[in-house]
């Protein structure tokens, strides 16, 4: 082979390589430090990505708080990309770090920026924001009412928290509440306590299995009943190891969850799954249609589904003739121990990614700070059970006033919807949030997971004993790839790690698209030479 041929075949190669490379990193960024003064004379386009439930009242709120916004500053355009999922919005972000075409602003989760930090630079560190004198939370320089950092949460602003450095604010929150039917309850002989304990809610659901002669359950007359039901099994596992003081993760990342004591919780669950007391969202559908309908005593789900639950709430998913009326109690997850409760708080967080510009950075800071301000939080926490993330909206008097006018109306005034976001507001000290590192997405998936397979295994009639439950441990070590997380490490000197499936296959897909390109060039240029 010629030398001319060689050295193009080195270069088509390199090239390759380059691009297959990219699937797994990125061009760097350099550090940013935080501009003197904000250009006003040039514009800048920002992109918003931003997640909803199909609530068109939600997708207002961020409309007009972009135009409230862009009045402010003429020069900068926020463009809003909607996601129903939250899943889609992290797929998208890993896919776009390889190509520095990340949004800059985005709502998400601190586990997922987590692992968009693995090897990149690509969020900004937003501490040395926080405190600067003009830009800052309540900076001088701003053209908006912005709340200073002790006005934050501290339990919310915490979570945002990684390495030591905050990488994101919250932006809304909520936790997860039982919606109880109080009138089956107390039709089976049972009086609510003041704060479910797990024994209270597996004996109520294994007493309304009883059935007639028909096969009908006698609480409901029907043929279908799932006393209980769990949306987020993960949160579900969580938080009943928060309760029992057991193992979960380490804060520098270490796995604890394959423990006895989740052993024997899953252990209790398959039982009561074997029975047909107990099933989940992703085997049954959502807790809400199943309440609704008279099928279900116990539904567990976030304050921010409130608006689904009860018999009068504005977002039913089922026709009207199938709706049971009930009186519906909003109370806290079930708990261990009564008298120190526990319970997660979790809810949308809002972080800004690095670009090569200083000012278009500035500019999505702006932006992302003005979505705290009181006209923003207070009316986005209106439309579910989410609560404000500023203690200065909180104690707002047209807070306030929402939460007065509870059950004037089966609208904006829902009471169920409000009583959710008391039960945060009033328990907040009661709440916690899980270690944040990367793989902590991972390894919460694992613990809905097995959750959901002791659940199907007791469904179908499957054995689960010791033998399953090292097997199942295996499994989820191995699916989620548990035990290849490193401990103790900083996030920007770890690889990044595995990418969502349809992630990777695209960019390995696009580099082999542009490897063919590469050699189909190549052979052009050696026919030429021929």
């Amino acid at each position: 082979m010629s030398r001319g041929r060689t050295a193009l075949l080195a270069v088509a190669l390199a090239a390759c390589l380059a691009l297959l490379s990219g699937c797994h990193g990125r061009k760097e960024l350099g550090a940013f430090a935080v501009p003197d003064a904000f250009d006003t004379t040039r514009r800048h386009e920002i992109t918003f990505w931003a997640k909803n439930d199909t609530n068109m009242t939600q997708v207002a709120i961020y409309e007009e708080a972009i135009a409230s916004f862009e009045s402010l500053y003429p020069n900068i355009d926020v463009n809003l990309r909607l996601y129903t999922d939250y899943g889609k919005i992290y797929n998208d972000v890993i896919t776009n770090i390889s190509t520095n075409t990340t949004p800059n602003v985005c709502i998400t989760y601190p586990d997922h920026i987590a692992t968009y930090l693995t090897g990149t630079n690509s969020v900004v560190p937003l501490d040395a924001l926080f405190a600067d004198a003009q830009y800052g939370l309540a900076g001088s320089a701003l053209r908006f009412d912005s709340p200073g950092q002790e006005e934050i949460v501290p339990q919310f602003l915490q979570e945002c928290m990684l390495e030591g450095s905050h990488y994101a604010m919250p932006f809304m929150r909520s936790t997860e509440a039982c919606y109880v039917n109080k009138t089956y309850v107390e039709a089976l002989g049972y009086t609510l306590p003041d704060v479910l304990t797990w024994d209270f809610i597996w004996e109520v659901s294994e007493a309304a299995m009883a059935k007639d002669a028909e096969g009908n359950f006698l609480i409901n007359g029907q043929k279908v009943m799932i006393p209980f039901i769990y949306k987020s099994t993960d949160n579900m596992m969580i938080q009943m190891l928060r309760q029992k003081q057991a193992g979960y993760a380490g804060e520098d990342g270490e796995i604890q969850i394959f423990n006895d004591t989740t052993k024997a919780l899953l252990y209790t669950v398959a039982g009561h799954a074997g029975t047909g007391a107990f099933s989940t969202f992703k085997i049954s559908s959502y807790p809400a249609n199943f309440l609704n309908a008279g099928q279900c005593i116990f539904a567990v789900d976030s304050t921010a589904g409130a608006t689904w639950m009860g018999c009068d709430a504005p977002l039913i998913d089922i026709s009207e003739e199938k709706l049971v009326d009930f009186d519906i109690e909003v109370m806290m997850v079930p708990q261990f121990d009564p008298e120190h409760p526990q319970m997660i708080s979790q809810g949308p967080s809002v972080c800004v990614f690095n670009k090569e510009d200083p000012q278009e950075v500035l500019a999505s800071w702006l932006f992302a700070q003005y979505l705290l301000t009181d006209d923003v939080q207070i009316a986005y926490a209106s439309t579910e059970g989410y609560v404000p993330v500023t203690t200065q909206a909180q104690q707002s008097e047209r807070y306030a006033d929402y939460l007065r006018r509870s059950g004037e109306d089966n609208d904006a005034h829902y009471s169920v919807k409000i009583d959710a976001s008391r039960l945060l507001l009033e328990h907040t000290d009661k709440t916690f949030v899980t270690p944040v590192f990367n793989g902590s997405a991972s390894l919460r998936n694992a613990a809905g997971q097995m959750i959901e397979e002791v659940t199907k295994s007791a469904r179908r009639k499957k054995t689960v004993d010791e033998a399953y439950m090292q097997a199942l441990f295996a499994d989820m070590t191995a699916l989620y790839r548990l035990d290849q997380i490193e401990t103790g490490g900083s996030a920007e000197e770890e690889d990044l790690g595995a990418l969502p499936a349809a992630s990777a296959a695209l960019l390995i897909t696009l580099a082999a698209v542009w490897c063919a390109m590469g050699a189909y060039v190549l052979a052009q240029a050696i026919r030429k030479k021929k």
